[in-house]
């Protein structure tokens, strides 16, 4: 089954690392958070990619070409008169990937679209290029497989943004909970599991944004289920965003690195 994840968008609201860089090659320390997505995945076995490009996405390509020497220790040897690369120690991942231009500003659901001639499968798996999860994906195939309609999505509670302070007579704090979750709603984080039937929902528009039209068309028709992931899900929007997740990922296992 293949994985398709969306990284093609501008990531205006982290500009101060994607002026240089598009927005799913931001380092989350050691790897761009685009390595900690793929490694979720292929934690339960889903190693078939196809990423979406757009904004920088030559980087990206360029990132992946260079992939086995990064990740590789390796001599240079010029003594012959030419250049000889032995390979040591070679620490690579098992990983197919196709990166597909999608259009420099084409919307979600564009994106989604022109990636249809290299879905051949009944079912595919969609993500974007900017949150982390310990989602079960295993368990979401599952949940997917058993209601039979075109879609699932992953809803989630955002993680709230400040200390929640509650005050009893006067100044008396009566309770105290640091980064509470949000107001108790839901929301979609990502984490599709998608049978090709929504092709049927996409329509040639440059401008169609896959969480609008599609979504609400499919909603309309039944044909979309949520499954509720309640444990770690964070979303890379902002520079805090990107430096909480470097905190986390300085422990000896951070929630989504599922893989360790």
């Amino acid at each position: 089954m293949k994985v398709v994840i969306l990284a093609g968008g501008l990531g205006s609201r982290i500009e101060e690392e994607t002026v240089v860089i598009p927005k799913p090659l931001v380092r989350i320390n050691e790897y761009p958070i685009l390595w900690h997505i793929m490694k979720i995945y292929s934690h339960y076995g889903y190693i078939d990619f196809i990423i979406c490009l757009g904004y920088k996405g030559y980087l990206i390509k360029e990132y992946f070409t260079n992939y086995f020497l990064h990740q590789s220790d390796v001599t240079f040897d010029f003594t012959k008169g030419y250049q000889k690369i032995k390979f040591h120690n070679k620490n690579v991942e098992d990983w197919k990937v196709t990166l597909i231009d999608t259009g420099l500003e084409s919307q979600t659901g564009a994106r989604l679209r022109r990636i249809q001639d290299y879905i051949k499968e009944k079912t595919f798996l969609m993500t974007y290029g900017d949150a982390v999860a310990d989602v079960d994906i295993s368990a979401l195939v599952d949940f997917h497989k058993s209601h039979h309609k075109h879609a699932t999505v992953t809803i989630v509670q955002p993680p709230g943004r400040y200390g929640q302070v509650e005050l009893g007579r006067g100044a008396d704090v009566r309770t105290f909970e640091e980064k509470p979750k949000g107001d108790g709603g839901y929301i979609n984080g990502g984490f599709f599991v998608l049978n090709k039937e929504v092709f049927k929902y996409l329509n040639i528009d440059e401008k169609l944004i896959w969480e609008r039209e599609p979504l609400k068309k499919l909603v309309a028709d039944r044909q979309i289920q949520a499954y509720t992931h309640r444990g770690f899900w964070r979303c890379m929007d902002t520079l805090r965003d990107k430096r909480a997740l470097e905190v986390l990922g300085k422990e000896d296992k951070a929630p989504w690195m599922v893989w360790k």
